[in-house]
Formats: C-alpha cells, sequence, structure tokens
C-alpha cells in the first residue's frame, strides 16, 4: 500500500472518498482509507511517523515480520527503524530498497 505525506488529511480523505475510499483507521497523525469493494486496495496518509525517523514510502504486509526482517539483514539491506511492537497493534521494521524507498514491512 502506497504511504503518502500529507498536511491535507481531510482534504485527501474527502478527495479518495470521491473515488469510493473510505477511512478505516484513523489516529491523528497517520489515516488509511480502503475500498470497501475491495479491503486489500488501500491508501496510507500520514503527517509523520510516531515512533520512525522518516515517512515510509510504502508499507508491505508480510505473514512472519520476523523472518522477513532476519531475510532483510541477512543480505545486508539497510534497516532504517528497528523491528518492534508498536502500540496500535503492529510489529514492524522500515527497510530502504534498492532504489532508495522505505519500506514498512509489518504483521498485525
Amino acid at each position: 500500500m502506497p504511504d503518502i505525506r500529507s498536511e491535507a488529511m481531510e482534504e485527501s480523505r474527502d478527495f479518495y472518498g470521491l473515488l469510493g475510499f473510505e477511512e478505516v483507521m484513523n489516529l491523528g497523525w497517520v489515516m488509511t482509507l480502503a475500498s470497501p469493494s475491495n479491503p486489500t486496495a488501500q491508501v496510507t496518509f500520514m503527517t509523520h511517523d510516531e515512533t520512525a525517523p522518516v515517512v515510509p514510502d510504502m508499507s508491505v504486509e508480510v505473514d512472519d515480520v520476523d523472518a522477513a526482517h532476519a531475510a532483510m539483514r541477512a543480505s545486508g539491506a539497510e534497516i532504517v527503524h528497528p523491528l518492534r511492537d508498536e502500540g496500535w497493534g503492529v510489529r514492524r521494521f522500515f527497510v530502504r530498497d534498492p532504489n532508495g524507498r522505505v519500506i514498512n514491512v509489518l504483521s498485525q
């Protein structure tokens, strides 16, 4: 799912609402919209990241975040934000892809 840095949260919700997206999560600093007919079609907007030094470019949900973290470390990929449990119910880490994009890898 794409993560978009935004200072226009309400306007983004209204705009994407015109395309059929509905708000499914809003913590004030991060908001996720999803398609009601295809709930895996989502987009997230963030003013900042609550615990990480950067806003990621994309989020990827995996079945086993610990295994994904181990695989990324073994490959030598740059871990941008350490593996940790977050207060909103996810376990995640950030890694930089070969294009320089920061990926939020998570499990719920």
